[in-house]
């Protein structure tokens, strides 16, 4: 039976690796057909803002095989396609959900460069039908020309923050929430410890949402040529007809999706040719351009590597990955600068403490580093790049949450509800069974207090360092409170305003590399792409592969996903820097 169960298993292998050998030839010759062929003289890129994108390039497993890219790295191509002569325009579909009020600035940015490079902007929207935010809208409001669709519905109101309060459900099944937080900001916690908002809670999100939801309509009226406050009542009103959008121009011309694609490539020329902008070739730098090094993290932060999971369609924040990565590029002799992309709700304070100090030996080894905060970069996002020679963080951006939280879910009651009774025999002091399932007892409540309150000494002391203020400053402007990327700035946790291609180019400045000079941007650790990207997948039998596969498909919806983050914090206890998990509506 061993030997029949081992053929097997050395014939699913065989077969896996002969599928992915096939695509793999498919692929390079693939390639071999397209060489030679002359790029198009006229182009129009497009983009399709309601196709799901990470915030970074993945670096491993099939997303990093089938060459997936992140949204940084379109970001990176419509900047290079200003000096493209042959790129004439972009036609982009508008998202029906929300895309994110960072994201959607940080697009806005750069198609405002694109635009004043002399080439056009043409969008199409479909409308919102579901409660979407500004975003969506926001990401293509600068379009020199907006179509919609006929008999669809324009939606993009307000700001809102959903949470969910899983206490209710603890009391039912005897489960207590044994977390203490620093301090009275520190709301991640809330979600299973209290049935509702705190006042601190409540006051925090009020201010975040009021600050981007504000932010948003200034740039709207901007790029629409309307009154603030007309466009903030028009757009509180609810659903509004394609007719009246079109009327109180919201959008310019009512039409379907094929028409307005037509409109686009009759506008470029009638020669013109639609490429997707992630199959562009943006033109690259000349040989012996200068090198920025380009280091990102997304997600919890964890310690270790990556996760190994070849499913996985984000790069990931492990703090060895993170760090090794910063580190070699401060040893690489060609690299000038590091630009440190950070979207992360924080995570381990023991991983976070890893990277800040894998950026103050890049700093020591003379490489400036500039930390580029996406959609969010809050608790352990901040704490990373805290020791930055130059923060940067959009209007939009999430940030701050400088505090720490720690404690388990006590769920011994709970299980002898249901018949299991767990006993403990152990030796050493009492704090030997802090984390087992039943609540804390004084003396190891007031050790786990001490243990936050040194950890939140050294989280506020390194703040305090970074951003030349004193401790008690830095305490006035932390307690775990979020802030804006635009109320970050006036409490100095941020030095300016700006996305990733702002502080490619801040990293040119402190790096003293020409302004108008390109340069070369190399990831590290470097990207791999085809079987090298699966090299740690073949030893996953084909019966975990699919199990994997499917709850890979259920963890991907954004619900399950935050569900499933909260429940896993909660679960793994110890001491967390992170903070909320917000779903922007």
């Amino acid at each position: 039976m061993k030997t029949f169960l081992l053929s097997m298993a050395g014939a699913l292998v065989a077969m896996f690796l002969f599928i992915f050998l096939s695509i793999f030839l498919l692929f390079i010759f693939a390639g071999i057909a397209s060489m030679g062929q002359k790029e198009p003289d006229t182009i129009v890129l497009t983009m399709d803002l309601r196709q799901p994108v990470s915030d970074q390039a993945p670096t491993s497993g099939f997303a990093a095989f089938s060459g997936q890219q992140g949204f940084t790295d379109l970001l990176v191509k419509i900047d290079r396609a200003t000096e493209d002569d042959h790129v004439k325009g972009i036609f982009i579909r508008g998202a029906d959900t929300s895309i994110g009020s960072s994201r959607a600035e940080e697009l806005r940015d750069a198609l405002i460069e694109f635009r004043a490079s002399g080439k056009f902007i043409l969008a199409h929207t479909q409308g919102a039908m579901v409660s979407s935010g500004p975003s969506s809208y926001r990401a293509i409001s600068v379009a020199d020309e907006i179509w919609m669709q006929p008999g669809t519905d324009f939606v993009a109101t307000g700001i809102a923050f959903e949470t969910q309060f899983l206490r209710g459900l603890f009391d039912k099944l005897s489960i207590t929430p044994e977390i203490e937080a620093l301090y009275e900001f520190k709301n991640a916690p809330n979600s299973y410890k209290n049935e509702t908002y705190t006042e601190p809670h409540r006051l925090a999100l009020a201010e975040l949402a009021d600050s981007i939801w504000t932010v948003s309509l200034h740039d709207i009226a901007e790029d629409r040529g309307l009154q603030f406050d007309a466009l903030k009542t028009l757009l509180e009103s609810g659903p509004i007809p394609a007719e009246l959008a079109q009327a109180e121009s919201l959008v310019d011309t009512l039409g379907w999706p094929e028409d307005a694609r037509d409109a686009a490539k009759e506008r470029a020329g009638e020669k013109a040719n639609l490429i997707s902008l992630t199959d562009y070739s943006a033109p690259t730098p000349r040989p012996g351009a200068p090198m920025i090094a380009v280091v990102g993290g997304e997600g919890p932060i964890v310690t270790g590597s990556a996760s190994g999971d070849p499913f996985a369609d984000t790069v990931g924040f492990g703090s060895d990955r993170v760090a090794r990565a910063i580190l070699d590029a401060a040893e690489d002799e060609k690299i000038q600068a590091i630009v440190f992309r950070v979207d992360s709700p924080g995570g381990s304070p023991t991983a976070s403490d890893q990277i800040w100090n894998a950026i103050q030996r890049a700093r020591d080894a003379g490489k400036p580093v500039v930390v580029s905060m996406g959609s969010v970069a809050a608790s352990g996002g901040y704490y990373v790049s805290a020791g930055a020679d130059r923060i940067l963080a959009s209007d939009t951006t999430i940030t701050g949450s400088i505090g720490i939280f720690g404690g388990k879910l006590a769920i011994g009651e709970g299980l002898q509800r249901i018949g299991v009774n767990i006993e403990t025999v152990r030796v050493g002091g009492e704090w030997t069974e802090a984390f087992s399932v039943d609540r804390f007892t004084n003396a190891q409540r007031a050790q786990m207090v001490d243990m936050l309150e040194r950890g939140y000494d050294r989280f506020t002391s390194i703040v305090a360092e970074g951003r030349g203020l004193t401790q008690e400053e830095v305490h006035e402007r932390a307690r775990g409170r979020v802030w804006s990327g635009e109320d970050a700035i006036q409490n100095g946790l941020v030095d300016r305003i700006g996305g990733f291609l702002d502080a490619i180019d801040e990293a040119k400045s402190l790096a003293d590399i020409d302004a108008d000079k390109q340069v070369r941007l190399v990831y590290f650790p470097s990207r791999r792409s085809g079987f090298d990207a699966l090299s740690g997948s073949f030893g996953v039998s084909a019966e975990a592969a699919d199990t994997a596969s499917t709850l890979h498909e259920l963890a991907s919806d954004p619900d399950i996903r935050i569900l499933l983050q909260e429940l896993q914090a909660a679960r793994e206890g110890g001491v967390q820097v992170r903070g909320p998990i917000l779903v922007e509506q």
